[in-house]
């Protein structure tokens, strides 16, 4: 609905009377007898409907028909704005009916907090009170109980000295017992003297002496009995008192009993009145939130009255500014009209030219798919022509680089030793080396000059790292003497991108090659391993055990075998083979390979390779779509630099490894003069590098070696002898590159290029 509702206000109905007269709020409606429009209902959805209203045509051009709808739509507005003013009447008289309940409510409110608080003061006044009666009660309750432990105490005093009196009157009753008989003793012994008296007057002096003696005694007795008489009166007296004391000890008692029970039955009514007394609190305090809720819906109501009064002002203002657009659009179609009328004769026309536009478009992509489909098999075209070539060529390619100078590089007193022939037949592929005024004159594949970047170099060799991944095996490798640049062709130099060497280059080629074929349905699996050779003996670079493979207390390490199978596949046993998924992870094992790498200093670099690396990444690719499926290895090796002992000056550990080298390229080179002259025998077994490049060198994979030479006079034989070596790779002619397509039926690892078995 529009805007919130109250007092059952949800709907309302409007009808429009004859003649275009205007229902006003508050009105009585008129009869709708003849009316073209009945009784309307407006909710948000039929507002919102009719602002986002959308005229509809059965014929553009129709401006008849157009004019009539624009009028029914500026009839239905109308409508609506009248039904919004009696609306906001409605609602002007509900809010300002609102607002008198609002503040009659919080009169109410406040009327009601005021007496809450003085009933809250009144109660907390009586709870103060009968708290302090109950404390009074207490001390009351505690002093009587105090009084008849003392009552308790005096009555047992009491009952024991009852007990003594009756003992000491016990003891009285056996003098006066005994003071009897000893008064008839007396009286007999009185007797005897009298008769003795009569008997024997010769003695009257003694016997009166004796008789006043017992006189004496007699006294005494009488003294003592009248004492007896007068303690046994006192203690009958004492005895009366306390039976007198006991009984109003007791009468006491009583009273005070009563009077607990009394304050007992008075402290459980007071304990009622009490509860009550919360109760009726509590209840105050449920009829205060109440109000409150009430008075904080009436609040919110109030504001959504007030949101519907700011909606009602912006509807207003929208339908103000959509009548101000509706007289424009009458304008506009004016105009329209009058340039329909123009347009009438340019309709045909412009139609006609869309067709022909339309045809052309259809032409053209039609033209753009044909292209594109003949682009895809020019592509495809190219790579199995490039592929063809190279089977055709059948040798090993050669590319030579020179590098450039470097700052702490002497030049002699020669000169320029190093030329490039600048004829067309020679441009780009040939170098001249001048040796005590001799030219030595060279051609191979490529040759870079000392300006070449490591772009310019690797895009010669773009191609061939594209040829691993259509299934070929592919070797790559750099020799050269120590410091001509070997390993900056292979790897670069660390954290310069613009430096970077082939091997990073290769593999950034490789994913995004990847990446990019990934829409045509392929997908690859990659493993890589890397080993070196030093000092003929075998290490896994990759390996957990970096010592596994060195020599420690004489006793060799882990041996590695290599083994060759009927399909030209080598195997190296126990060799780490770490499966790959991104550039980042192989860049990590690159790192990782070379810290473990065996370098040395010498007198010609300070940081020698005194081992041949070899990295190989093994690729498998499979077409779901067109159940292809390829398998490619791609070789790439930094072979140790060559050197004479005189000039390296390497002595020690140093020496046996120049040693190791020399034996080892020596081993190469008689392989490759073996191949050259197309020998029967070539002695591939000669070294451990030799056996591990036999594939690469007599089987079908596709090999490019890098000549690097120093632009030094003092390297010069050194650099003659690389040339020369290179020229006879050049000459030699192996098998034809074979592409590995072998069918996958699980997920088992295939066996083909250099990596563990």
């Amino acid at each position: 609905m529009v805007g919130p509702t109250h007092n059952g206000i949800i709907r309302r109905a409007f009808s429009v009377v004859n003649g275009g007269q205007d229902l006003l709020p508050n009105s009585n409606p008129p009869s709708n007898a003849g009316s073209e429009y009945g009784g309307i209902e407006f909710t948000r959805e039929d507002v919102d409907a009719l602002l986002s209203e959308k005229m509809k045509y059965k014929n553009k051009y129709n401006y008849k028909e157009r004019c009539d709808n624009m009028i029914d739509y500026v009839r239905r507005l109308r409508l609506c704005i009248r039904w919004f003013q009696e609306l906001e009447g409605d609602y002007l008289f509900e809010l300002e009916k609102l607002r008198n309940e609002l503040e009659l409510t919080e009169r109410q409110l406040a009327e009601m907090e005021v007496q809450f608080k003085n009933k809250d003061e009144e109660l907390n006044l009586v709870i103060a009170e009968l708290r302090k009666s109950l404390a009074s009660l207490q001390e009351k309750l505690s002093k009587e109980e105090s009084d008849k432990l003392v009552a308790m105490d005096a009555l047992a005093n009491e009952k024991e000295a009852r007990m003594s009196m009756e003992k000491s009157q016990a003891n009285l009753s056996e003098k006066l017992g005994e003071a009897q008989g000893e008064l008839q003793s007396a009286n007999q012994r009185i007797a005897s003297i009298n008769d003795m008296y009569k008997l024997l007057q010769e003695y009257n002096s003694s016997l009166q002496v004796y008789n006043g003696k017992l006189q004496t005694d007699l006294d005494a007795a009488h003294e003592t009995i009248r004492r007896g008489e007068k303690e046994k009166a006192a203690i009958v007296e004492n005895l009366s008192n306390l039976r007198g004391q006991y009984q109003s000890l007791q009468d006491q008692f009583t009273s005070s009993k009563d009077s607990l029970h009394e304050t007992t039955r008075h402290k459980d009514a007071l304990l009622n009145e009490v509860v009550s007394l919360r109760a009726e609190l509590q209840q105050v305090r449920d009829d205060r939130d109440c109000q409150q809720s009430k008075a904080q819906a009436l609040t919110t109501e109030l504001a959504n009255y007030k949101e519907l009064a700011i909606k009602s002002n912006e509807l207003e203002t929208r339908c103000l500014s959509q009548s101000n657009q509706l007289r424009m659009v009458q304008v506009q179609l004016e105009a329209a009209e009058k340039k329909l009328q123009m347009s009438d004769m340019s309709v045909v026309e412009t139609r006609v030219e869309f067709e022909g536009q339309k045809q052309l478009l259809s032409e053209l992509q039609s033209r753009l798919e044909d292209a594109e489909f003949k682009l895809i098999e020019g592509e495809r075209l190219r790579k199995k022509l490039h592929n063809t070539i190279l089977e055709l060529k059948g040798n090993i390619r050669v590319f030579c680089r020179v590098r450039p100078l470097l700052p702490d590089d002497v030049s002699g007193a020669e000169g320029n030793i190093i030329s490039y022939p600048s004829s067309t037949e020679a441009q780009g592929r040939g170098i001249e080396l001048l040796q005590n005024g001799q030219k030595h004159s060279f051609t191979f594949d490529k040759v870079f000059m000392p300006e070449a970047t490591q772009e310019d170099v690797f895009v010669e060799i773009s191609q061939l790292v594209q040829s691993a991944l259509d299934g070929y095996k592919v070797c790559i490798f750099a020799y050269g003497q120590t410091g001509s640049g070997k390993t900056y062709t292979m790897m670069g130099k660390p954290g310069h991108p613009h430096h970077k060497g082939l091997i990073p280059r290769s593999l950034e080629q490789i994913f995004q090659t990847i990446q990019a074929l990934q829409a045509q349905g392929w997908k690859y699996d990659m493993q890589v391993s890397m080993l070196e050779i030093y000092n003929e003996t075998i290490r896994d670079l990759l390996s957990t055990n970096r010592d596994a493979s060195r020599i420690e207390n004489g006793t060799p390490g882990k041996q590695y075998a290599i083994k060759h199978d009927a399909d030209g596949n080598t195997h190296v046993s126990d060799l780490t083979v770490v499966d790959v998924c991104t550039r980042r992870e192989v860049s990590f094992l690159l790192d990782r390979a070379a810290h473990s790498r065996s370098v040395g200093k010498t007198q010609m670099n300070e940081q020698s390779s005194r081992s041949h690396f070899v990295f190989t990444l093994r690729i498998c690719g499979v077409n779901e779509s067109t159940e292809q499926q390829v398998q490619g290895v791609l070789n790439l090796i930094d072979l140790a630099g060559s050197e004479r002992l005189s000039k390296s000056g390497s002595t020690g550990d140093r020496l046996k490894e120049t040693q190791a080298i020399n034996k080892s390229l020596s081993s190469l080179s008689d392989v490759i003069f073996a191949l050259a002259k197309k020998e029967d025998f070539v002695p591939f077994r000669n070294s451990k590098l030799t056996y591990l490049l036999q594939p690469c060198l007599g089987g079908d994979s596709k090999t490019l070696m890098f000549v690097n030479i120093s632009p030094e006079p003092s390297s010069m034989c050194e650099s003659l002898c690389s040339l020369r070596f290179a020229a006879r790779v050049n000459a030699c002619e192996i098998g034809v590159p074979r592409r590995q397509t072998n069918v996958r039926t699980s997920d088992s690892r295939l066996s083909f290029g250099i990596y563990g078995s």
